[in-house]
């Protein structure tokens, strides 16, 4: 009869509280109806344009392939890129964020869940009796011995009535995407770089193989003025020029060896490898082929970079903080129980007269905190118009950097064209003057004209080239290759990939060359 008191007893006060609770949401719906949230989304005003202006092939539209390094044809290249996205640290850095982000996801997503605890214990209490007190005196010592056993649950639930721990949950999600995003950036970022250290290396080796090779002719045309010197037919200012000229040409190695050796070890870091004993084979940048590259549409955009894909998670999650601090002015309802057995006895702990239990409902409605909570609001509007502009200016800096980049490979490509002109003639001029001066019907002036001509026209040639390759990868960067949306799909938090899947190296490729 006992139990079935106390079982009555609690669905009364069930009730009780369900209804206290549920006039407490109604008072408040009624009097703050207002002020109930709501999503405040910014527009984000972005104009998009329909094409490039300096687009070659506007109508053969095509994303670059997830590997559009191997357009290059170069072996080495390939190895050393697909290297370094194993074992580059700032990659490494970058997954490790993405992981701090998935962590800080069920952290924020705990508050939406209940919390449980449990509990047990164990009392032993000592109280002395009155006859106790008495008997001190002839030396007694009794007294009255009691034990207390517990075990119980102890469960609390905040209600997300206005969405302020959903809204926080959502934030944290969308951070978390724009951690993959970033690691997609940092992925990309460092491909293009190691290309570039690669093409740098490889010109540094054209560099010294054309100053190694005007050497050789100035130290030529140089012994043939000793020989006229020494028969009277040349003066002593015609062979201090050239002279001069040689010693010029010998002292700009050393400046092309430091370069070379410098992006050598700038190559090592990237791949995550020591420089000490690290070797590159290298060639020739007239071994590296030019991909064809197509930009696609510009809105394409939106959805290839990375970099914008990223400002955009960070524009929404600045959106739900927003609605987070916005919520925090409302009341918090928190609803607690707790359940168990008490006895004296342990053989009587889960016997039926043991059990208790203890509900309650609480609301906190904040007052006045020193503006706390207005400072927070007004601190999540600020984050959310910084994103908002940096969203619209990542986007924009995307169609300037496609629009710089295709400008690039257009000039450069023609440039290396007039340029190889440029040396073809000038090397004719040179070996037209050389073998006039063996006849003696040219003066030196002439010829060192020529000599001077042809080892800066060589010199150039090299740089254009160089030039060239790195508008190719600008333009490949520029254009988010290298990364596809489907790595993120409908998840908020999709899975890390560390490295995307790459196809075998192609059978066709030419072998590398021995280093220089």
């Amino acid at each position: 009869m006992r139990s079935v008191v106390m079982i009555v007893r609690a669905s009364r006060s069930v009730r009780l509280v369900r209804r206290l609770a549920a006039l407490s949401v109604a008072m408040l719906c009624l009097g703050l109806s207002g002020c109930i949230l709501g999503s405040e989304h910014p527009a984000l005003d972005l104009e998009i344009p329909t094409g490039y202006s300096h687009d070659a092939h506007p109508s053969d539209r095509a994303v670059p392939a997830l590997d559009w390094w191997r357009g290059f044809r170069s072996r080495e290249l390939i190895g050393f890129i697909e290297e370094a996205q194993i074992h580059n640290t700032d990659i490494a850095v970058a997954v490790a964020q993405i992981l701090q982000a998935d962590a800080q996801v069920g952290i924020s997503g705990a508050p939406l869940l209940p919390s449980v605890s449990g509990t047990a214990n164990v009392e032993r209490q000592h109280q002395g009796t009155a006859s106790a007190v008495s008997g001190l005196a002839s030396g007694g010592g009794a007294g009255l011995n009691s034990n207390q056993f517990s075990s119980g649950l102890t469960a609390s639930y905040m209600l997300d009535f206005w969405g302020k721990n959903r809204a926080t949950l959502l934030a944290a999600e969308e951070t978390a995407t724009a951690q993959r995003y970033n690691r997609e950036v940092v992925t990309l970022s460092t491909t293009v770089t190691v290309a570039n250290a690669y093409f740098s290396v490889l010109a540094a080796q054209d560099q010294l193989r054309v100053a190694r090779d005007n050497l050789a002719a100035s130290e030529r045309i140089l012994k043939l003025i000793q020989n006229q010197f020494n028969g009277g037919t040349a003066s002593q200012l015609d062979l201090s020029q050239q002279e001069a000229l040689v010693a010029n040409v010998r002292a700009s190695i050393p400046p092309l060896i430091v370069t070379r050796d410098q992006n050598v070890a700038a190559l090592a870091l990237l791949l995550g490898r020591a420089p000490i004993g690290f070797k590159v084979a290298g060639g020739s940048t007239t071994q590296i082929a030019m991909p064809r590259v197509t930009p696609g549409l510009p809105s394409q955009l939106l959805y290839q970079r990375p970099d914008v894909r990223q400002a955009e998670a960070q524009l929404a999650s600045t959106n739900f903080s927003v609605e987070a601090a916005r919520a925090a002015f409302f009341p918090q309802i928190t609803l607690t129980g707790t359940t168990g057995v008490q006895s004296a006895a342990l053989a009587a702990l889960f016997g039926p007269g043991a059990w208790y239990y203890t509900l309650a409902a609480g609301l906190t409605q904040p007052i006045f905190d020193g503006f706390l909570l207005e400072s927070q609001l007004k601190l999540a509007k600020g984050q959310q118009l910084q994103f908002l502009e940096a969203y619209r200016k990542a986007v924009l800096s995307a169609f300037s950097d496609v629009e710089k980049a295709l400008v690039a490979v257009q000039q450069t490509v023609q440039q290396e064209k007039l340029q190889a002109y440029a040396v073809a003639a000038s090397r004719k001029a040179f070996e037209v003057a050389e073998t006039q001066l063996r006849g003696g019907t040219v003066n030196l002036i002439t010829v060192l004209q020529a000599e001077q001509t042809l080892f800066s026209a060589e010199n150039t040639l090299v740089l254009v080239r160089l030039s060239k390759l790195e508008a190719a990868t600008s333009l490949f960067q520029a254009l988010g290759g290298g990364w596809t949306p489907e790595i993120v799909q409908a998840s908020a938090v999709p899975p890390v990939v560390l490295v995307p899947g790459v196809a075998p190296l192609d059978a066709g490729l030419p072998p590398a060359p021995a280093p220089q």
